[in-house]
């Protein structure tokens, strides 16, 4: 199996219900990262149209059509893997903020609907909340796919760990002023689940609200490998999946978990 593993992250400026600008972008920063020699790009929540919520049936597709399938013919393009969420459409009327990932020959290994949505951008109005969790398992190992307001629900991410998670993914549209609820966040779900975490946010504004980027990568031990500052940008570094089972080994936390009385 692989271990070292090369992730670009695609901090972009998304445009509000412009999917042609943004998909522009998403085919540029691809591009880039694959000339870098990514394995794998990283886009953010809802980078196709932001959160024009109330058009969502303008732009909702089966997660097999419309931009997810150009997500996976880029893939396949580029034989680079692709993660980012868009709206879908879940069922008659039903709409979800999807993520899906695509392998580097352009196959779907798992789509993820968030679980929780969130009230403060009006998502409960507009969306339905996915079904389930989503482990994918790639060729480097596994990952669980959560977006954005996920963060803040530590079950989620320990369910993920006691899968086999090496890896959690985070595609998000987090703004100012809660940046420190941010890094700390993610920096907590690493740590505790000695897991990596990838996550990816948006920079701009929208509709009144500033993103803040800050994307980056934790490491297992809760380092940052790599984190962007504020401005539209792809990120790249390397991790080595081998540092999950090192630290596990140096602290047992899962060995000393004790369930029965939680």
């Amino acid at each position: 199996a692989v271990m070292k593993l090369t992730i670009s992250l695609g901090q972009m400026d998304v445009k509000l219900g412009d999917p042609a600008a943004n998909w522009e972008t998403v085919q540029t920063m691809t591009a880039e990262a694959k000339q870098r020699g990514s394995d794998l790009v990283v886009f953010p929540e809802l980078w196709s149209t932001g959160y024009d919520l109330e058009n969502a049936v303008r732009y909702a597709t089966p997660t097999d059509e419309g931009l997810f399938a150009q997500m996976a013919a880029l893939a396949q393009t580029h034989r680079i893997a692709i993660l980012g969420s868009c709206l879908s459409r879940l069922g008659d009327r039903q709409f979800g903020n999807t993520a899906v990932y695509f392998d580097a020959n352009g196959r779907s290994l798992g789509e993820y609907s968030k679980l929780h949505l969130f009230r403060l951008m009006q998502e409960e109005q507009f969306l339905t909340a996915g079904p389930q969790s989503t482990l994918v398992e790639t060729e480097w190992g596994k990952a669980g796919l959560t977006i954005c307001y996920d963060l803040r629900f530590p079950e989620l991410f320990r369910r993920y760990a006691l899968a086999g998670a090496q890896l959690v993914f985070v595609p998000a549209e987090w703004p100012h002023p809660r940046l420190a609820h941010w890094r700390t966040l993610l920096r907590a779900r690493a740590i505790e689940n000695q897991m990596f975490v990838v996550a990816c946010n948006r920079v701009g504004r929208s509709k009144e609200t500033d993103f803040f980027g800050h994307s980056c990568i934790v490491d297992p031990w809760g380092e940052m490998v790599i984190e962007l500052g504020e401005a539209e940008m792809l990120g790249t570094a390397v991790i080595d999946i081998a540092k999950v089972n090192e630290v596990r080994a140096k602290i047992p936390v899962f060995a000393d978990r004790r369930p029965e009385v939680y």
